[in-house]
C-alpha cells in the first residue's frame, strides 16, 4: 500500500574538532539504520565538527574540514539509498549559518539553517551563527569539492521543506522546539506529516520531563511524526549532552533511547503509519494556513514501500523518567568517563575529608566505574579499549566495580592537627567500601615548614583566634592548611602512579557544591582548585538526598555516618577533640537558604530588594522581616566580596540552573561595591515601614 515507513534518529558522542572520529560515528549510525529497515536517518546539532567547538567555529578551517568530511559521507556507500541528515556551519554570502545538510544518492537535497538562535544560558549561538528568516529560500553555490561529487553546481538553501513520493518532511533545530513560535507548527498547517529536530541539547536535574512534553505537545495539537535526535556526552566542555533520542506521533512517544550511556552510537528506529497522522488531522479538522506555503524540494524517493501491510507499526511507550539522585549517580559519571578516557589521563586522585562534598564526587567516580563494567559485560569494545589504555595494560578486564576502582582512583585523606579521628574514620571506611586506592597523608609538616620561613621573615607568629589570635591570622592560618592540601593534590596526582611503578598521572577532582560557589565559601587555590568538579553545579540539599540514594543502590553503609555529621572544614583547632567549626556557623546561612537565594538571583532575576520582597513571603513562618533582611544582606556582602573566586573556579559538570560558574554560564562582574547602599537602604526602608504598620494593624484587630 505505501503507506508505512521506517524512519531513523540517534545518539552520537562526537567531539570538538574530532573529525575523524566524528566521520566514523556518523556512519556507524547511518549503517545501523540502514540494517532496520530505515530510509530516513537523523543525526544531533552539527555532528560533523561537534556542537562545542565555539570560537573555532570562526575559523576558516573549520567549515573546510566539514566539507572535506560531507564529501567522504556522500562518497560512501554506506548513505546510498538512504536520507542522510547531517550538521555542519555553512557559509553563504559571507553569513555564516548553523546548517542541516540532507542528501541521497550523492545529491544534495537541501540546506536548511537554522531559525532560531540560543541565546540563553549556556548557549551563545549569535557569537558564531546568523539567523534564518522564516520562509526564505536562495541558490547555495557549492564547492568544488563537493560539484565533483555531486554534479550539482547550486542547491536550495533556506527554510524549506522535502517532499518525497509519500510523504512531507520538515527540519527543526534544537532551540525551535523550545520557542513560542515553533516552525513545527506552520508546517503541520501546511501538510508536512514527518518533523524532525536535531539537538545538542544539555543535561539538567529534572530537565528531562521538559523535553519529553515538548514532543508530546508539538504532535498531540498538530498530529504528525517527530523525530527527536540529540547529542551525547562531553563535547569538550562543562556540559554533559544526555542523549535520549526519541520518536512520537499524535501525542505519544513511540520509541526512546537512553538518557545516560556509554555507547558512542545509538540508533532508534520506529515504523509508522502516516495514514495514522492524516486521520489524526482529519478528525481534528485540521486546516491549512493563510501564509506563504514552504517551498518544496521534490524528491524521487519514498520512504514507505508497496508490500508494508505486514511490516507491524511501533506502539505507544511509557517514557522513562529518572529521580533527581538516579540523574546525579549517571550524569556526571558519564561525563567523567569522557573526560578520562580523552584526556589520557591514568585516572582520579580526590581528597576526600570524609564530608558530604567530598564523598559525593567519590560515589560519583565508583558509579561511572559501574557503568564502565557493565558497558564492558555488555560487549562494548570501545569502553573496553578505552579502559585497558587508561591502566596501561592490554589483557586487562574489569569484573567488579571496587576492582576497577581500585585501579583508576586514588583517595587521599589529608590530616592535620586540626582533624578530628571520625573523620579520618569516615574517610577510610567510605574508600574500602568503594575500592579506592586510599592514602593518609599528614600536612602538618609542611604547614609548620611554611609558617617557619613566615616568621623567619617577619619575626611574627600568627595565631588563631582560640589562641588569642586575631581575625585575620585566624583566616590566613585556615587558607594555609588548604591550600597545602591543594598542592600536595596535584603532586600526588603527578607522581603517585609513578611511584607505584605504573605509566600516566591523574586528574585532581575538586568537590565544592554549587552553594559553596555561589558565596564563595572556600579558599581561593585551596583543594577545591582541580582539574575538573563533578559536583560544582550540584546544590547540598540534592548531594545529601544523592548519597542517601547511594546506601541503597550501591550498599555503601559508610555514607550513613558521613551525613549524620554536620558539615565541617577542619581547619580551625579542635576543642576537647571535637570539632568546634561547622560551615553553616561559618558562613552564617544554611545551606537549604542558599539554595533558594541562588534560584531567586539567577532563574528570577533578583538584585537584594526584590528578593527580600520575596523572601519575606516565602520565610515568614519562620524568620521576621527584619531577620529576612539581615540575610539578604548578608548572601550579597559575602557574594560580593568573594565573588572574584568564580573567575578560577574548577571547571564544573553543569547540572543546576542556578550555578554562578563566571563568564560561562553566569555573566556577572566580579568586582563590587559590596556596600551595597542603595540597594540596602531600600530594604530597610520597607523593613521600617512593615514594623510601623504591625502596631496599627494589632490595634485595629
Amino acid at each position: 500500500m505505501g503507506r508505512k515507513v521506517t524512519l531513523a534518529t540517534c545518539s552520537l558522542d562526537q567531539w570538538a574538532l574530532d573529525f575523524d572520529g566524528n566521520l566514523l560515528r556518523i556512519l556507524h549510525s547511518i549503517k545501523l539504520a540502514k540494517s532496520r529497515g530505515a530510509k530516513y536517518r537523523l543525526g544531533p546539532e552539527l555532528d560533523i565538527c561537534g556542537y562545542g567547538c565555539a570560537d573555532h567555529f570562526h575559523e576558516s578551517d573549520t567549515q573546510l574540514h566539514c566539507f572535506e568530511v560531507l564529501q567522504k559521507l556522500l562518497e560512501s556507500p554506506e548513505t546510498q539509498d538512504i536520507i542522510c541528515d547531517v550538521g555542519m556551519p555553512v557559509m553563504h554570502h559571507n553569513v555564516r549559518y548553523n546548517c542541516r545538510v540532507l542528501f541521497l544518492n550523492k545529491k544534495i537535497l537541501l540546506i536548511r539553517p537554522k531559525v532560531v538562535m540560543a541565546q540563553s544560558g549556556n548557549y551563545r549561538e549569535m557569537r558564531w551563527f546568523s539567523p534564518w528568516k522564516e520562509r526564505r529560500v536562495d541558490e547555495y553555490f557549492l564547492p568544488r569539492m563537493i560539484q565533483q561529487v555531486t554534479g550539482q553546481v547550486t542547491v536550495p538553501f533556506g527554510d524549506c521543506v522535502l517532499s518525497t513520493n509519500d510523504t512531507c518532511i520538515g527540519t527543526e533545530m534544537c532551540e525551535e522546539l523550545w520557542n513560542s513560535h515553533s516552525p513545527h507548527i506552520s508546517m503541520s498547517l501546511d501538510g508536512i506529516e514527518i518533523f524532525t529536530n536535531s539537538s545538542a541539547s544539555h543535561h539538567a536535574l529534572r530537565k528531562a520531563d521538559d523535553r519529553i512534553n515538548l514532543l508530546k505537545s508539538a504532535t498531540i495539537k498538530c498530529g504528525g511524526i517527530y523525530l527527536y535526535s540529540n547529542q551525547r556526552g562531553c563535547d569538550g566542555d562543562r556540559l554533559y549532552y544526555d542523549g535520549c533520542p526519541m520518536v512520537a506521533i499524535n501525542g505519544e512517544v513511540v520509541a526512546q533511547g537512553a538518557q545516560f550511556s556509554l555507547d558512542d552510537v545509538e540508533v532508534v528506529t520506529a515504523t509508522l503509519d502516516l495514514e495514522d497522522v492524516r486521520s489524526y488531522r482529519g478528525a481534528m479538522h485540521h486546516t491549512s494556513q493563510d501564509s506563504e506555503p514552504y517551498h518544496r524540494v521534490r524528491v524521487d524517493f519514498a520512504l514507505s514501500s508497496h508490500d508494508d501491510i505486514i511490516i507491524p507499526t511501533h506502539e505507544p511507550i511509557t517514557c522513562h523518567h529518572y529521580s533527581a539522585e538516579e540523574e546525579i549517580s549517571l550524569g556526571p559519571a558519564c561525563w567523567l568517563w569522557d573526560y578520562l578516557r580523552r584526556s589520557g589521563q591514568g585516572g582520579f586522585l580526590l581528597p576526600l575529608s570524609g564530608g558530604v562534598d567530598s564523598s559525593s564526587t567519590a560515589c560519583i567516580v565508583y558509579s561511572m566505574c559501574v557503568l564502565v563494567c557493565r558497558a564492558v559485560q555488555d560487549g562494548d569494545q570501545q569502553v573496553l579499549k578505552d579502559v585497558r589504555r587508561i591502566v596501561g595494560d592490554e589483557s586487562y578486564y574489569p569484573q567488579e566495580p571496587n576492582e576497577l576502582c581500585a585501579h583508576i582512583f586514588t583517595t587521599c585523606y589529608m590530616a592535620s592537627e586540626n582533624s578530628s579521628e571520625e573523620t579520618r574514620n569516615r574517610a577510610k571506611d567510605l574508600a574500602a567500601q568503594i575500592g579506592s586506592y586510599h592514602l593518609n597523608i599528614n600536612i602538618d609538616a609542611a604547614v609548620t615548614g611554611i609558617l617557619g620561613i613566615f616568621s623567619l621573615v617577619t619575626k611574627s607568629s600568627p595565631r588563631f583566634t582560640v589562641n588569642g589570635g586575631s581575625r585575620r591570622e585566624n583566616l590566613a592560618l585556615q587558607n594555609l592548611q588548604a591550600r597545602v592540601r591543594m598542592v600536595l593534590a596535584y603532586l600526588f596526582a603527578q607522581l603517585s602512579l609513578w611511584s607505584r611503578g605504573r605509566p600516566g598521572g591523574l586528574l585532581v577532582l575538586g568537590s565544592a557544591n554549587v552553594d559553596e560557589s555561589l558565596t564563595g565559601y572556600f579558599t581561593k587555590y585551596d583543594c577545591s582548585s582541580a582539574d575538573i568538579n563533578p559536583i560544582g553545579g550540584i546544590s547540598k540539599t540534592d548531594l545529601k538526598s544523592f548519597l542517601q540514594y547511594c546506601v541503597g543502590r550501591f550498599q555503601l553503609s559508610a555514607l550513613s555516618g558521613i551525613l549524620a555529621a554536620p558539615p565541617t572544614a577542619e581547619l580551625e583547632p579542635l576543642k576537647d577533640g571535637q570539632v568546634a567549626q561547622t560551615d553553616e556557623a561559618d558562613m552564617g546561612i544554611t545551606y537549604s537558604e542558599l539554595s533558594v537565594i541562588g534560584r531567586l538571583r539567577k532563574i528570577y532575576k533578583c538584585g537584594p530588594y526584590s528578593m527580600f520582597c520575596k523572601l519575606i513571603h516565602l520565610w515568614r513562618d519562620v524568620l521576621s522581616v527584619a531577620e529576612v533582611g539581615q540575610k539578604v544582606k548578608h548572601f550579597f556582602r559575602m557574594y560580593s566580596v568573594n565573588r572574584h573566586k568564580m573567575t578560577t573556579v574548577t571547571p564544573s559538570y553543569h547540572a543546576e540552573s542556578y550555578s554562578p560558574d563566571d563568564n560561562r554560564f553566569d555573566l556577572r562582574p566580579f568586582l563590587y561595591n559590596a556596600s551595597w547602599s542603595w540597594q540596602f537602604r531600600s530594604i530597610d526602608r520597607e523593613i521600617s515601614g512593615i514594623s510601623a504598620s504591625k502596631p496599627e494593624q494589632e490595634a485595629a484587630s
